[in-house]
């Protein structure tokens, strides 16, 4: 389940960065303040603006990719805690079902959930590279900025106020990164005082990851 999505968080993350790449070429001689403290500093591109953040998620890519590695490993035959009696190929088995090895500690392949830790925290890194480009967004799009607008596609009005144009998407994610926080911190504290090897609590990993 992890590895399918691991790779379907790559696929998505590489549209982001063909997105950004299209607007940096797009924009790469639209002149921008660039900005320390908030305050403007000295003139950049949006194109050289809009490639920051896809570097940030060029790395992104390779956590997930490392993290996927270092999940891809087979805990067949590791069974309650102390192997099996069972005569069973445990390299043929996980070569059949795409694993690249074993687990080489049934201890270890019962009671380890450093893949879920892992994964979550490479997740919620991206998170938030994608909440501070949303923060972007929500700034840009301001009457106070100008710099960009949304499409309506992403954004709702006021029954009350037709002048207002509300970057929900963007605070969406903004406000989304938080519940990956909390996941990823449910997850180390649900670990951080367990003795070997299956305990219960493990179960709680399941509704984080």
């Amino acid at each position: 389940y992890l590895r399918d999505e691991c790779d379907e968080i790559v696929e998505l993350t590489k549209s982001l960065i063909e997105a950004l790449c299209a607007q940096a070429e797009e924009n790469k001689a639209v002149i921008m303040p660039g900005y320390t403290h908030l305050q403007r500093a000295q003139p950049v591109t949006f194109g050289h603006h809009m490639m920051a953040y896809a570097m940030m998620l060029l790395r992104d890519l390779d956590r997930i990719k490392d993290a996927r590695k270092r999940m891809n490993v087979s805990p067949i035959g590791c069974c309650a805690l102390a192997g099996t009696t069972y005569d069973t190929d445990r390299y043929f088995e996980a070569e059949k079902l795409g694993f690249d090895s074993i687990v080489l500690n049934s201890l270890d392949g019962v009671s380890d959930r450093d893949f879920c830790a892992e994964l979550l925290s490479a997740i919620a890194i991206l998170m938030m590279h994608l909440s501070r480009f949303s923060e972007e967004l929500i700034l840009w799009s301001s009457w106070e900025f100008k710099f960009v607008q949304l499409s309506d596609s992403y954004t709702t009005g006021s029954s009350i106020m037709p002048q207002k144009k509300n970057p929900d998407m963007a605070e969406l994610v903004r406000g989304k990164t938080a519940r990956v926080y909390g996941d990823l911190m449910a997850t180390l504290t649900m670990l951080k005082g367990l003795p070997l090897a299956y305990n219960k609590d493990m179960q709680e990993d399941k509704e984080s990851i």
